[in-house]
């Protein structure tokens, strides 16, 4: 079986200084790929970073806050300045302000959203434009369950990462004709962020590096999924995706018939799984042209 090497690219991984970022960070590393390791804690970047190259590796460290524009843009310039190109980004850094909605504080939700959401969207976009011109490029997102199936107390967190979701399918659609990929995963591993979620009897079979292996093929250059949702955690990688159940028109456009036909409406199959909103529309257009 032939190794899946990474030699020559040239990989930004942000949120790298502990945990699952970290766990990419030497992976891709170990892959053959240089990095950029950042993470708000300057020093924990530095020392994964030092490690890379105690290895044998390629790396260089940023402390810049991706929830900023200029954050973002001077990571992806430390790239291009260090290696003269970007090919992969794992967008990996992550916060929690959890709190019930009623108690939620503006602060709370602006905080997560920002880094999450906000922060995807900078550093991917100050990527994708060097990858257009290299006509290459992997993209990776980090959601997490609780954004696609809802937890309490998580509204902030959910929101966001739902939002990345839609971005990272959009993404997909426009980085087709350039070679650019972009995936989600949702990982479920035992961290700084959920240590307090997940039993301590489950640290090793939820450990990071149990997630990175997905991340490691889906960002070389052979795989070319995109616009795709994978939950991973425990050796396990399953694909999420947004369906359509078949639904039912009513027989004429009233309340009353919607309840009386509503079974059928929230039915879940036969369903499908639109690619793009055209598809979509598609279900409802059909027969009328």
């Amino acid at each position: 079986m032939t190794d899946l090497r990474l030699d020559g690219r040239v990989a930004v991984v942000t949120g790298a200084g502990r945990g699952l970022g970290r766990s990419h960070a030497l992976g891709l590393a170990a892959r053959g790929a240089r990095l950029v390791v950042n993470d708000a804690d300057g020093e924990a970047a530095a020392r994964v970073a030092g490690e890379i190259r105690d290895n044998g590796g390629h790396a260089v460290d940023d402390d810049g806050d991706i929830s900023t524009e200029e954050g973002a843009d001077t990571l992806v310039d430390t790239a291009i300045e260090a290696y003269g190109r970007t090919d992969i980004v794992v967008n990996n850094a992550g916060m929690l302000r959890d709190r019930a909605f009623r108690n939620i504080t503006v602060a709370e939700w602006d905080a997560v959203v920002g880094v999450h959401l906000r922060g995807t969207f900078l550093v991917s976009r100050a990527a994708f434009g060097p990858m257009r011109e290299n006509g290459y490029g992997r993209i990776i997102t980090t959601i997490s369950p609780s954004g696609l199936f809802g937890n309490f107390g998580q509204t902030n967190y959910a929101a966001a990462n739902m939002g990345v979701v839609g971005l990272t399918k959009t993404l997909a659609i426009e980085g087709a004709e350039y070679d650019i990929t972009a995936n989600a995963i949702a990982p479920v591993a035992y961290t700084r962020l959920t240590e307090d979620l997940v039993p301590s009897s489950a640290r090793e079979t939820l450990a990071p590096g149990r997630v990175t292996p997905l991340v490691l093929w889906l960002v070389h250059e052979d795989c070319e999924t995109t616009g795709e949702i994978y939950s991973v955690g425990g050796g396990r990688v399953a694909r999420v995706f947004v369906a359509e159940g078949p639904g039912a028109a009513p027989p004429d456009n009233s309340p009353e018939a919607l309840r009386d036909c509503w079974p059928d409406v929230n039915a879940e199959r036969p369903y499908v799984v639109p690619r793009n909103l055209a598809e979509h529309a598609g279900e409802y257009l059909t027969g009328l042209a």
